[in-house]
């Protein structure tokens, strides 16, 4: 039975709906249908359920809510304006000014809005994540849900429970579609994350049409197989049996729950036939006006707010989450003074800080000619990092022993130890990518790892790390067809191209170990953007620094590795495991009297950034004759070869064989290298 709403309840949901329905009539574009359906559920979760302090945006143990189906980015609009959330300043504190006014709402998906078609991280206090590509949502509660679990397994004493904030995430079919979503809500079941509630929209259409044209999985089935609570609502206008199976969510503490609500879209439209047309179109001036009619609204009154609806978020929401921050907050005030070690962590975590003496650890390696391949070094570095960076938490997409990414001593992460720092993702690399996001976005230093051609499965979240500036590091081994036997399927040769396209995503390939530590010191320094590691299977050299350029040089991205006397004929450039080669070219064009010069390139991103005088005092403009190499495709060297410059790579796909074969198959030796150099020269 549907239990009755109140005068006041039923007010702040149509008000809800109102919103959303004249928002995307404004901007003539949107989908208004979702939000309409969905006002009822968002309401009983913002008001009934989450402990969130709309005076106190970032209020570290605030309980996240997630609009995974962010085609309804109304509908949280609409919710930020009505709950009064205040909006944040540059520094992050709260202002008296909302978050979203009524202005902001009006001009929904128009240039320079908060409000853009789907919600975007940053844009608006009260947006906890981008989504929008659907499945991502979800998949970035799952982090979050893990960053909460670890936190308060890390930080909480007894008498003091800092962290135990729950995660809640409204996700639709289109979500529960995507791979990624299985990826994590496997990943969640194995975890037990009980702190963690996604709210299934079982709406029965798509935009082709009703969801039995291509999906018929039994989800209350499905995600009990994946080890959920799961809890059926009939009705998404039924506040009683929502409030009911938030409940059970509540007092669940061995797995996650999915709530399964069935709605209708577009719901209260007396024109039960536009129900398709809600979903992706606006509704038009006549059906709105109906709908209006339908709930004894006033029908020519566009985005009405009455202060009724506001008052009942301030009533609930907003005095609850009050009450609870404010008893946190003297909380920490005291855990500060009997913690204060652990107090000053969680204070560099809650702020995204470095913490104090974070590279006191990094120590330089000893000049080797046999060396260490990248992915060892990195593995070592990362064991200096980690001590001293309490905040840095990854792991492998099942792939540690070959990605070195354990951090010794530190515990794996399970459900029976949240305190580990050592993730196992399984083998689920988009999933793995999601919930790094959500973790980042929770204030840890997140990291995950696989072998580079597997970043073909990891794009889309990467992509989204950079859209939400946060500095999540992708550890990516077996970097090219240096990794030999296993073949073309798994030798990356476009994928450094492709990393490189995605703007703000910054790529590293070291070329020794010592260049691998300060790639690291560079990397965490990063506070708004991703970074990738791109590590060698094989072993290069550890440069003797004494005779080579510093590799502190490595932090600006390129510098000059080995040179002549005076100005060079011919520079050469590479990055990783083509290091060394181009090293031996250095000097066989040496030894037959043609000045040449190195430049190591370990980062593209962070040398376009260096002072254009730095950058010609490594690539002086005068010397046209250039030779780059690099064991993948050319696209992305030709700003640094200019016109004239030749490329020592790849130009199709790899081989099975040993990586020294292959290498001298593909003509990527030092030899080749001579030869070009030569040719440009006209020798």
């Amino acid at each position: 039975m549907n239990a009755p709403a109140s005068s006041a309840t039923q007010l702040a949901i149509n008000t809800i709906r109102t919103l959303s329905m004249d928002g995307v009539q404004a901007a003539n574009s949107g989908h208004p249908g979702t939000p309409m359906a969905l006002a009822p559920v968002a309401y009983q979760v913002w008001t009934e359920a989450m402990n969130y302090d709309p005076a106190q945006p970032l209020w570290p143990n605030r309980d996240r809510f997630v609009l995974s189906c962010g085609h309804a980015s109304m509908l949280l609009y609409s919710l930020i304006h009505l709950s009064g959330i205040r909006k944040l300043d540059k520094s992050g504190k709260p202002t008296s000014e909302p978050s979203l006014s009524i202005d902001d709402l009006k001009k929904f998906r128009q240039l320079h809005s908060p409000c853009a078609g789907h919600p975007e991280y940053g844009y608006a206090a009260g947006i906890e994540t981008t989504t929008g590509p659907l499945g991502q949502g979800v998949a970035n509660s799952v982090g979050m849900a893990i960053a909460s679990k670890h936190l308060g397994a890390r930080y909480n004493k007894p008498g003091y429970s800092l962290f135990d904030y729950k995660v809640y995430a409204l996700c639709g079919d289109g979500d529960l579609m995507e791979g990624v979503a299985t990826e994590a809500a496997s990943m969640a079941g194995h975890l037990k994350l009980s702190n963690l509630c996604w709210i299934y929209d079982d709406n029965g259409i798509t935009i082709e049409g009703h969801t039995d044209l291509a999906f018929s999985e039994n989800m209350a089935e499905k995600f009990r197989g994946l080890g959920w609570n799961t809890i059926s609502v009939a009705d998404a206008n039924d506040l009683g049996s929502l409030k009911s199976a938030l409940d059970t969510f509540r007092k669940t503490s061995d797995k996650p729950t999915l709530i399964v609500v069935k709605s209708v879209i577009g719901y209260g439209s007396p024109n039960k036939a536009n129900t398709h047309g809600a979903h992706g179109a606006p509704l038009g001036d006549d059906e709105i006006k109906l709908t209006k009619k339908a709930y004894g609204w006033p029908e020519d009154e566009k985005f009405l707010v009455p202060d009724a609806a506001k008052q009942a978020f301030a009533d609930t929401m907003g005095k609850r989450g009050g009450d609870m921050q404010s008893k946190w907050s003297a909380l920490m005030a005291q855990y500060a003074s009997a913690f204060p070690k652990e107090a000053a962590e969680i204070q560099c975590i809650v702020a995204g800080e470095l913490p104090a003496g974070w590279d006191a650890g990094l120590k330089p390696f000893a000049a080797d000619p046999k060396g260490l391949a990248t992915r060892v070094s990195s593995g070592k570095v990362l064991n200096m990092l980690a001590p001293h960076m309490p905040a840095l938490i990854g792991g492998s997409a099942d792939l540690a022993p070959s990605t070195m990414t354990l951090l010794d001593g530190q515990g794996d992460f399970s459900a029976e130890n949240f305190a580990g720092r050592n993730m196992r993702f399984g083998i689920r690399e988009h999933g793995m990518a999601a919930a790094l996001n959500g973790m980042s976005l929770s204030g840890l230093r997140a990291y995950g790892a696989t072998f580079f051609v597997f970043t073909d499965y990891m794009r889309p979240s990467m992509r989204l790390s950079s859209i939400m500036h946060q500095p999540v590091l992708y550890v990516l081994t077996h970097d090219s067809i240096g990794l030999g036997e296993d073949g073309p399927t798994h030798q990356p040769v476009e994928h450094l191209a492709a990393c490189r396209a995605i703007p703000g995503l910054y790529v590293f390939r070291p070329g020794d170990a010592n260049e691998v530590l300060h790639c690291y010191r560079a990397a965490m320094q990063l506070k708004k953007n991703p970074s990738a590691m791109v590590l060698s299977r094989q072993n290069v050299p550890t440069f003797d620094r004494n005779v080579m350029g510093d590799a502190a040089g490595a932090e600006k991205g390129g510098y000059v590795l080995a040179d002549c006397e005076g100005t060079p004929q011919v520079i050469l450039m590479g990055s990783g495991s083509e290091i060394p080669i181009c090293v031996k070219a250095h000097q066989e064009l040496t030894a037959a009297g043609v000045k040449s010069r190195v430049v190591s390139m370990p980062c593209m991103e962070l040398f376009d950034e260096q002072p254009a005088s730095y950058q010609e005092s490594v690539l002086p403009s005068s010397v046209v004759a250039r030779v780059a190499c690099e064991a993948g495709i050319r696209q992305g060297w030709d700003r640094y070869l200019g016109v004239k410059g030749r490329f020592v790579g790849m130009s199709s796909f790899g081989a099975s064989a040993p990586f020294n074969q292959l290498y001298e198959h593909f003509g990527i030796t030092s030899a080749n290298i001579v030869s070009q150099a030569k040719s440009l020269l006209g020798k």
